[in-house]
């Protein structure tokens, strides 16, 4: 049984996830609802967070704002929206909890099919998305003691459709439990630096 840490568990995907992996013993943290509550864009309340939980065996991101808007009226302080959170946080909840991931442990991060499949209004989400599977394939070398991270890129969520359908025209929305599968997969694999597609 792993101890993990699951960041943003109480969202449509982290209950999935959380489902999936209810057979270890798992620490759901979020930034309004958790045992434990964590700011992904304070690095203060990030290594609180750890110094509360100590060491885990695996990590979990399934969190991250972003901004979806037309290019012609997008602002720097909107673009720096997604910047900020979906891709610093979890930039940020890797350094730190680096530290604090036990030997043979996991980092499992969350980017999305826009990394690769544009999106009207979606430039924001595509550079997030791009730069996280990056940082993925560069940190994955440096890991140590065979410490590992990946990153899952989901569709749209079959639960998340109504919101979102008018952002993804012809593509076909994927079930939460369908996209959770690649957590698993990450957290009791073996493959590194990995980008795990659920389109």
């Amino acid at each position: 049984m792993k101890k993990i840490l699951i960041v943003g568990a109480h969202g449509t995907l982290g209950q999935a996830i959380s489902q999936a992996l209810s057979h270890h013993q798992l620490i759901k943290a979020g930034s309004r609802r958790g045992e434990v509550l964590v700011d992904l864009t304070d690095s203060a309340s990030i290594h609180a967070m750890f110094e509360r939980i100590g060491k885990v065996d695996a990590i979990i991101s399934a969190t991250g704002k972003l901004h979806f808007g037309p290019l012609a009226e997008m602002s720097a302080e909107q673009f720096r929206i997604g910047l900020n959170d979906k891709l610093m946080g979890q930039v940020e909840l890797t350094l730190i909890g680096q530290h604090y991931l036990n030997e043979g442990g996991s980092i499992t991060l969350t980017s999305g099919i826009v990394s690769e499949q544009p999106i009207r209004f979606g430039s924001n989400a595509s550079a997030v998305n791009s730069a996280l599977e990056g940082f993925v394939r560069g940190a994955a070398v440096e890991l140590d003691r065979g410490r590992r991270i990946n990153v899952v890129s989901p569709n749209v969520l079959r639960e998340s459709w109504d919101q979102y359908q008018d952002f993804f025209p012809g593509f076909e929305a994927v079930p939460a439990a369908r996209a959770a599968l690649a957590y698993v997969r990450s957290v009791e694999g073996v493959q590194t630096g990995q980008t795990l597609r659920v389109w």
